[in-house]
């Protein structure tokens, strides 16, 4: 197995919207000395992001823009970012959708649209990341779930996220099964609620009491919650960590 190499570069999706995980781990990460690149449905903000990333820490960035439920582009996208970049070790899926429309009233399209960006997105952005991962012998992928898939919903989210986000934990230990012999590890992150805009906007004092009273800790999550916990699954130290689902909701789901 290959050792990490010293300059590495770790892409996450979903990295554009102001207020969203990927976008603070992408800065989380490049602060830890990691190089960025970033895909987002708005290439603009993607490219933004990866210029301000750049400034503040030194690091290479780039940000380019994709649907990533869409395997051309997902596959250009990964394509583009790795001319620009430091060799690829580490991949972050965050892109993703909400639902919260209840199950009696999903349409077809409803159900296509969630299903295809969290887990067609996150199976086409991971199988080319994980094509070069195989070549440099060495990598980590991080997928995102959600408590909302351990719980049968529950939070802001219902049924065709939850179905979408169990669907990831069963990809990935698959990926993590197979892709183990070439020195990559694959797992996933399963969020409690998170003060981000995908619980429908920003929360309310009141919202976030609500929210934080099923947990053992008496707050909801931040985004430096999730991010700490993916700077740690795609670092040099989890090597011997894989197939495996970390929890970060303060205590709302055990298992």
């Amino acid at each position: 197995m290959t050792g990490f190499p010293a300059e590495r570069t770790v892409i996450l999706t979903g990295a554009g919207s102001p207020r969203g995980i990927g976008r603070y781990a992408a800065d989380h990460l490049a602060a830890a000395g990691w190089h960025v690149g970033l895909i987002d449905i708005d290439g603009d903000a993607a490219a933004a992001t990866a210029a301000g990333i750049a400034e503040r820490h030194g690091v290479c960035a780039a940000g380019v823009g994709a649907d990533v439920a869409d395997r051309e582009a997902a596959v250009a996208a990964v394509d583009a970012l790795e001319q620009q970049l430091p060799q690829l070790v580490a991949l972050v899926a965050f892109a993703g959708v909400a639902s919260p429309v209840p199950y009696l009233d999903v349409d077809e399209q409803e159900w296509r649209r969630v299903v295809a960006v969290n887990l067609d997105g996150t199976h086409w952005v991971t199988q080319r990341v994980a094509r070069s991962l195989v070549a440099h012998g060495v990598g980590r992928i991080v997928g995102i779930s959600s408590v909302s898939a351990q719980r049968g919903g529950g939070t802001y989210s219902k049924t065709p996220y939850s179905a979408a986000k169990a669907g990831i934990q069963g990809f990935i230990r698959s990926v993590a099964r197979e892709l183990g012999p070439h020195g990559i590890t694959a797992n996933v992150i399963a969020p409690g609620p998170i003060d981000t805009d995908i619980m429908g906007g920003t929360l309310s004092p009141e919202r976030k009491a609500a929210m934080a009273a099923d947990g053992v800790v008496a707050r909801i999550g931040t985004p430096h919650d999730v991010a700490a916990a993916a700077a740690y699954l795609i670092g040099p130290d989890s090597g011997f960590v894989t197939g495996q689902t970390l929890n970060v909701d303060g205590g709302l789901y055990m298992h």
